[in-house]
């Protein structure tokens, strides 16, 4: 359909609408009364015989929008589509009258109507809803597209998210299964004595994590304040409180690329247990992620890209180091930093130089490991020089009690023994600015009133995030995060 053709039909509904204004009906009504919906009545009849729904005439009330039309002079059928489904109308004129047909007759596909009648199946057996009373409550004045899916610009479904709703049953599944993969989150967590709480969203100083954020001005107190990109260390806080399993499903913000695994708006559930350590979380996100596939899915194994997807603990763990050692990474280049910075620049790394040894060997660890992991891996003992939030282990400080969660090549949870030590924190803080002076603008900042909590003694503990987003494309299939959140971050709509 071209713009003029588009615009054409624009201008007709619009002449509908003063039409039928000038009948005395309202074209945007008010509140109408359902008796009941499309999925229910499918369910409560959707087996019940012919003769016995004409004996019973089960009477109901139900509203949507119409999604299809099919008219045979004097009688005509039409489907409607509400939040639960859709369900089959059949108008007569003789039933309702001539003026009341006439209406119906100039309504449109997407306009929103209510009507009741009677349950009866049609001779291709379809249950449908012989309609005695049509009532328009909404008149749609753009046309749905023909053919959604053969749109050549596939980001109109992520711009009109309402559009891509309303004619995608299969995208309203995704969010919906959303919305109870979130519910079974919190059902757990709550379940194992975890206290749900809320922390800033604007932050003074920006941490948690090692990302560059998003920075605002607050008029009133005239002070800079920034879009937090992790709540991990107000969680922590709360620790020092005497609050000993807390958890937040948030919204962080971090203003970096967009990709179909990034968004610079994403949500993470982050969740804090005092007395526990790294492993402990290890055996608990096992547990949580295989129980909510369970409750939401019915199984473990999940298709996702072509793969099947097994999440029945146990899952592989293997150290960092080791992992690399897999990948055929030599010892060598493992011991020494230029050897590695140079294989590092080889694979396409961005390195400026002078980068500590860690950091060099997460560059490897991008480049030859991470992409290559298909079922659930724990990545464990992480460089030191790239968790300055972590516990370091004991046998070796150049590696801290940290695990990655990876599954089809992606991220999705990051857990760690808490760092508890204050004058070992603020070390880290400050190796962390030097790196931000050299340049690095996702460094960590100083943040000297965490400082001052952990002085005030913060249990030993353990914490994690997981990737929300990320965890509901995996149950659900969809290889973009956009798939996934509601109203994705787009650039500007050209015009």
């Amino acid at each position: 359909m071209s713009m003029e053709e588009y615009n054409e039909l624009i201008q007709q509904r619009f002449k509908k609408l003063g039409e039928i204004g000038s009948m005395g009906i309202k074209p945007f009504a008010g509140k109408f009364d359902c008796s009941t919906n499309s999925q229910a009545l499918h369910a409560a009849h959707g087996n019940t015989a012919k003769e016995a729904l004409e004996q019973e005439r089960v009477t109901v009330t139900v509203a949507g929008r119409i999604m299809a039309m099919r008219s045979f002079g004097k009688a005509s059928f039409s489907h409607i589509q509400d939040g639960s489904g859709r369900i089959q109308l059949y108008f007569q004129k003789n039933t309702l009258g001539d003026a009341a047909y006439d209406l119906f007759r100039k309504f449109d596909i997407g306009d929103i109507i209510g009507v009741t009648g009677f349950l009866f199946r049609t001779k291709t057996n379809e249950l449908t809803i012989d309609v005695e009373r049509c009532t328009l409550l909404t008149k749609s004045l753009r046309p749905l597209p023909e053919k959604w899916h053969g749109l050549t610009d596939v980001e109109i479904r992520y711009r009109q998210r309402y559009v891509d709703l309303i004619v995608n049953p299969e995208v309203r599944q995704v969010f919906t299964l959303r919305s109870r993969i979130i519910q079974s989150v919190r059902n757990f967590l709550n379940s194992r004595g975890f206290l749900e709480v809320e922390t800033p969203m604007m932050q003074t100083v920006p941490g948690g994590a090692t990302a560059r954020p998003f920075k605002t001005h607050h008029n009133a107190l005239d002070m800079d304040l920034y879009l937090r990109i992790a709540p991990e260390l107000y969680l922590k806080r709360l620790l020092v409180g005497g609050f000993e399993r807390v958890f937040e499903i948030n919204r962080n913000f971090r203003n970096e690329g967009i990709s179909t695994w990034h968004n610079p708006e994403f949500t993470m559930l982050e969740f804090y247990m005092a007395y526990a350590d790294y492993r402990d979380l290890i055996t608990m996100t096992e547990e949580l992620v295989s129980t909510v596939a369970r409750e939401v899915l019915g199984t473990t194994e999940v298709p996702y890209n072509g793969r099947t997807i097994q999440l029945a603990a146990p899952w592989k763990r293997i150290t960092f180091l080791d992992s690399l050692r897999e990948a055929g990474v030599s010892e060598d280049v493992l011991a020494d930093t230029e050897k590695a910075r140079s294989q590092a620049r080889k694979l396409g790394a961005s390195l400026k130089g002078g980068e500590p040894h860690g950091k060099v060997l997460n560059e490897l660890f991008e480049a030859l490991v991470e992409p290559n992991i298909v079922q659930p891996t724990f990545i464990t003992d992480y460089p030191t020089d790239i968790s300055p939030l972590s516990k370091k282990r004991e046998d070796d400080p150049a590696f801290v009690e940290r695990f990655e969660l990876f599954v089809a090549g992606k991220e999705l949870a990051n857990a760690f023994s808490e760092l508890n030590d204050p004058v070992d924190q603020k070390e880290r803080f400050e190796k962390q600015l030097t790196e931000r002076e050299a340049g690095d603008d996702e460094a960590h900042m100083m943040d000297a009133d965490f400082i001052r909590a952990l002085e005030y003694g913060m249990p030993p503990a353990a914490g994690e995030g997981i990737g929300i987003d990320r965890l509901v494309m995996l149950l659900t299939g969809s290889t973009s995060i956009r798939d996934v959140i509601l109203f994705p971050q787009m650039k500007k709509e050209k015009g």
